[in-house]
């Protein structure tokens, strides 16, 4: 084995590890290795191309290569992830126009059910694989301390739901984003009757399927929640990690306050970053597509105030959501042979960078979560048009 300082192939990642002291081993195609600096090795490059050997130096390119195949990375992942912060982010051009095409120019309607399309194509299996299997959420649960178990922590997240709407025996709850039926299988024994609305076919034959079996009082709708009408407004809505792909918060707060009895609540939980549409671009390529958009809290607040809501309660729920999603990566590694066999390398690799990449981004808050409680207020608010928005935008600057 050679060191540092033998020669080797030329790569401007290998130089990059070298600068910044990471303890690694790399292996080039032609069977030569060298470690990158002195002491125990965290994790393993290796190239399986001399074209991977010319992978360029961001965290696109050498993202991109490593969900093709060209390059492997094994060990610390933890190790890996904390020198992106010495990266270029490099998303493409091409990427970029194409997202501004998406969130400017598709209606949130065709947007949300193209997005949505995109990333759940692969069927309940391949999810219910890694997501906690006694409610099944993809979305952050909530822990008690850090020892307890994915499926104990599933349930605190409903329990919490439950406390903070007031529900009780004969209310009407809409579930935005149905999941896996979650919310009907503990509020339908409770005695609460939910509609679960969701945009996956899927999904929707999931959650009647589970109505059946378990004879829940749910009603289950395939569609859009900007397009949904109800006769009679429920009592509270819940929206679980569904907010992210409905970044058009005018029009949200705008439906919501049409579906919500004065005095409803909202219960919302989400990812969320400090600005709005901050994404790494290999989690926008090969993950969340289309104007995926990650919780703008500040944002949404005020649209809740602009339409006609009083906030309730803001909880920071980061350190859940961390531990909710390493949960997830290792349960998707534990299962690494089968999710290959079915649904191919591809695919394990992209969601490995995707589940260990948030949780990373949780634990060095590059990422936030939260959930809040909003509850409608009789009168509509000031809803704001464009030039009173602009004004006041100008005045903020001053």
């Amino acid at each position: 084995m050679s060191t540092a300082t033998e020669a080797a192939p030329t790569s401007a990642i290998v130089e990059f590890l070298q600068r910044v002291g990471a303890r690694c081993e790399v292996e080039f195609p032609d069977g030569h290795t060298l470690r990158t600096a002195p002491g125990p090795t965290e994790f393993r490059v290796v190239f399986h191309s001399e074209q991977a050997v010319q992978t360029g130096l961001s965290q696109w390119a050498i993202g991109k290569a490593y969900i093709a195949g060209e390059l492997d990375i094994d060990g610390d992942m933890w190790a890996v992830l904390a020198l992106r912060d010495e990266l270029a982010v490099g998303m493409p051009i091409a990427d970029m126009v194409k997202f501004a095409a998406t969130l400017f120019l598709t209606s949130p309607q065709k947007a949300n059910q193209s997005a949505i399309q995109d990333h759940y194509t692969l069927g309940d299996d391949f999810y219910l694989t890694f997501v906690d299997q006694r409610y099944r959420f993809y979305s952050h649960c909530l822990f008690h301390d850090d020892t307890e178990t994915l499926e104990e922590a599933a349930e605190h997240k409903l329990e919490s739901m439950w406390q903070a709407l007031g529900l009780q025996p004969g209310m009407r709850l809409l579930d935005i984003g149905g999941g896996w039926g979650g919310v009907a299988e503990y509020c339908s024994p409770r005695g609460v009757h939910v509609t679960s609305i969701t945009l996956v076919e899927e999904s929707a034959a999931y959650i009647r399927d589970l109505a059946q079996r378990k004879d829940l009082s749910v009603d289950v709708v395939l569609g859009d929640f900007l397009d949904f009408t109800t006769d009679e407004p429920f009592d509270h809505v819940v929206i679980y990690g569904v907010i992210e792909h409905i970044p058009n918060y005018i029009k949200f707060c705008q439906q919501l306050w049409r579906v919500l009895k004065p005095g409803g609540r909202l219960y919302m939980d989400a990812s969320a970053t400090k600005e709005k549409f901050a994404m790494s671009p290999v989690t926008r390529a090969f993950t969340w597509t289309g104007h995926h958009t990650f919780l703008c809290l500040q944002q949404m607040l005020q649209e809740l105030l602009f339409h006609g809501f009083d906030v309730v309660d803001v909880r920071r729920e980061t350190h859940d959501y961390e531990l909710t999603i390493t949960h997830w990566a290792q349960r998707l590694e534990q299962h690494r042979e089968r999710i290959i066999q079915r649904w191919g390398e591809k695919t394990y690799r992209a969601f490995r960078v995707f589940l260990w990449g948030g949780a990373h981004a949780f634990h060095t808050n590059r990422l936030q979560a939260y959930h809040l409680v909003a509850q409608r207020r009789p009168d509509e608010g000031p809803r704001p048009g464009l030039a009173r928005r602009v004004g006041g935008f100008l005045a903020s600057l001053r």
